[in-house]
């Protein structure tokens, strides 16, 4: 067991995601009858609890058996079909966890969430308390997106995403996204086993298009996600200051051997500078409402310093945002170079743009267009 893994053995609050494709797995158990992911899952976490961890599980795969129970032959595009098919599919994935978890003495609960939610503070510090009151009771929160409600303005995307929102929300050591591969694999096909930055070391193979044509994870009919949607989770979780582990599900006995240190999967290191709860939800809960460009001077400034943004250094605005909303922050070439919280409206910060003009409404500082201490640099 390396240094690096031994704080996996540390862990006290876990969150497990697992994907449709994965679920749809089956092996002949020693009884002769079919032993489902559902089953290996369950008697998994209870093994963890068994040594003193809590436990939170995101879980897809409602769309998967909605759409198989309403004779769709393929996962549907539609959105109103979608929405049938998580109605459908909801209530037999519950079931399917609920038989697993009965074998293991363990108490499930079904909790669905949008975007919206954890978009929203109150609505986010709300989920919170709920889930710590589950983990409390000695329960296994079993979360899922809310398909059948949702709709692209308040989807998370994917259950990955969903679980590197969670993931800080509920201050969880590890998360660990279990997959049909072995891991992150290199330019060679060679499993990587540890990944000290995400962003210099994972995203290049990503975005290269090498990663994924050599571990084959790529979004299929079955599920929405692929090993970009993995690593941009293993991106934003790392920077809430936890270590992320992306491992093949049907290795046997993947999550033990993944919690007692050994050398299973791609580990994902903590960052070494985590972000701040509330910088790491303006820059990836929140979604952005407009755009500010920055002129040369104020884009070195904050990129160099981190200082705050002025109408002065401020060179153009698209979008339609109010005070408090999200905006991307960009370079006079279009790089991003971080997010923050507005604190105009959009209307207002096109009149004072390149101007030394006190915003209205903003405080103490006179020009502060973005604040500091709300604004995320990448």
């Amino acid at each position: 067991m390396s240094d690096q893994r031994a704080a996996l053995r540390r862990a006290r609050r876990v969150v497990i995601k697992i994907g449709s494709s994965t679920l749809a797995r089956e092996e002949p158990s020693a009884a002769g009858r079919k032993d489902s992911a559902h089953d290996r899952l369950a008697r998994a976490i209870h093994a963890l609890r068994e040594e003193g961890r809590q436990v939170v599980l995101v879980s897809s795969g409602a769309i998967a058996l909605g759409a198989r129970k309403l004779g769709y032959r393929t996962r549907p595009k539609e959105m109103a079909k979608l929405q049938a098919a998580a109605s459908a599919g909801q209530s037999l994935l519950m079931r399917a966890y609920e038989e697993a978890f009965d074998r293991t003495k363990i108490p499930v609960a079904q909790v669905l969430l949008t975007h919206a939610d954890l978009a929203d503070r109150v609505r986010a510090n709300n989920a919170r308390a709920a889930l710590t009151a589950l983990l409390d009771a000695g329960a296994v929160p079993i979360l899922n997106e809310n398909d059948a409600v949702a709709v692209e303005e308040i989807k998370f995307g994917d259950n990955d995403e969903l679980s590197a929102m969670v993931t800080p929300l509920i201050a969880a050591d590890v998360l660990v996204l279990l997959s049909d591969v072995s891991g992150l694999l290199d330019a060679t096909g060679a499993r990587v086993s540890v990944v000290h930055d995400v962003a210099s070391e994972a995203l290049p193979l990503v975005r290269s298009g090498r990663a994924a044509a050599r571990s084959g994870l790529k979004k299929s009919g079955v599920g929405s996600g692929g090993m970009a949607s993995k690593i941009e989770a293993a991106r934003r979780a790392t920077l809430a200051g936890a270590h992320v582990v992306i491992a093949d599900a049907g290795k046997k006995d993947v999550v033990g051997r993944i919690f007692a240190g050994e050398d299973e999967g791609t580990l994902f290191l903590a960052a070494a500078r985590r972000l701040p709860a509330k910088k790491h939800w303006i820059a990836f809960t929140l979604r952005p409402r407009g755009d500010v460009w920055l002129d040369a001077g104020a884009s070195a400034a904050v990129r160099s310093k981190g200082t705050s943004i002025l109408s002065v250094g401020v060179a153009g605005v698209r979008g339609d945002f109010r005070a408090g909303d999200s905006v991307r922050v960009l370079a006079l070439d279009g790089v991003e170079i971080g997010r923050g919280l507005a604190r105009c409206s959009s209307t207002d910060a096109v009149l004072v743009a390149g101007k030394k003009d006190r915003l209205g409404a903003t405080g103490e500082e006179p020009g502060v267009l973005i604040h500091r201490d709300e604004l995320v640099v990448w």
